[in-house]
């Protein structure tokens, strides 16, 4: 079974490469953001919580983002791996996905950071927003803050992987079959 962690800043693209990895490589793939998305949609209790978070950019508490995580692995007991993408966030929820997939008699493969340029990802998500009618990606303020956050919970998680040598950086500017490839190149290595 393979478990990788796709990672990157608000906008590097995790989603969009999710998309092709988990077909080509038979994975399931779990995005908090979705799944935040569609409860936020459909008025549950765990998306009217979230959506409280996410409207100031700030992340979502990791007791919550945690016990979602872990019903939605659940759900998919039979599957060949997952592409966690969103998640882990911070050093907690890390060590939290480490313990949950060892009672499982699994664990992280590898975590792959999708690495790009702030002010080339802050366009990326302000033209996302014209679209796609999400709110946090119409708001330049709201996304600095997102960057914030990242920079302040999650970027430490690189050192974290690497101390475990599951770490791997990939350009994540190019077009997306060439992202995909270095992506590609980097899981067919592992």
């Amino acid at each position: 079974m393979i478990n990788i962690v796709l990672f990157g800043k608000p906008g590097a693209g995790k989603g969009t490469q999710a998309e092709f990895l988990k077909e080509k490589y038979n994975l399931t793939h779990l995005s908090t953001g979705d799944i935040f998305r569609f409860n936020i949609k459909n008025e549950t209790e765990l998306g009217k919580l979230a959506k409280t978070f996410m409207d100031k950019g700030d992340l979502v508490p990791d007791a919550v983002t945690i016990k979602m995580l872990e019903s939605e692995v659940d759900k998919n007991q039979h599957s060949k791996g997952f592409l966690f993408d969103g998640f882990p966030r911070t050093l907690a929820q890390a060590a939290a996905l480490d313990t949950f997939l060892a009672s499982k008699d699994q664990e992280v493969t590898a975590t792959i950071a999708l690495e790009a340029d702030d002010e080339i990802l802050v366009q990326r998500l302000l033209e996302r927003g014209k679209t796609s009618g999400r709110v946090d990606d119409q708001d330049e303020e709201k996304i600095r803050n997102r960057y914030q956050e990242y920079n302040e919970k999650t970027a430490p998680l690189m050192s974290y992987y690497k101390n475990n040598k599951k770490f791997h950086a990939v350009n994540g500017i190019g077009t997306i079959q060439e992202i995909t490839k270095r992506l590609s190149e980097v899981i067919n290595n592992l």
